[in-house]
């Protein structure tokens, strides 16, 4: 029985803290409109061609093996149709962009790579 209200009290205290975090809500309504339009590559654009896909991954696996890389430059998307390669989404820093897109370039050969990272400042 103590258990049962030890492990509910431990429950509680997550739930409370959880709540009490800041809940300022993120508000994508911009990004979310211009994804829909059409404008940007988005995942749903990667060509399903074997080029595209090779591509692609050779690409993904340069940027997963690169240490210097936080988690947030690692998940970048990578998108390829018709050999040209649009890199988008956050990363930290300058640097992170710059390495990525250097990382896209070799792996594309003479691939067109259209970076389009944001640096986006950490709180």
């Amino acid at each position: 029985m103590k258990r049962i209200i030890l492990s509910s009290l431990c429950l509680s205290a997550l739930s409370f803290s959880a709540l009490a975090q800041d809940s300022s809500a993120v508000d994508n309504t911009k990004t979310n409109t211009r994804d829909r339009s059409n404008e940007t590559k988005t995942s749903g654009s990667q060509s399903n061609k074997s080029e595209d896909v090779k591509l692609t991954a050779a690409i993904r696996r340069a940027v997963m093996k690169e240490s210097a890389l936080s988690m947030t430059a690692k998940n970048v998307k990578i998108i390829t149709a018709d050999g040209v390669v649009t890199l988008r989404g956050p990363v930290k820093s300058d640097a992170e962009k710059t390495k990525i897109a250097e990382l896209a370039q070799a792996a594309a050969g003479g691939a067109r790579v259209d970076n389009q990272l944001e640096v986006k400042a950490s709180k």
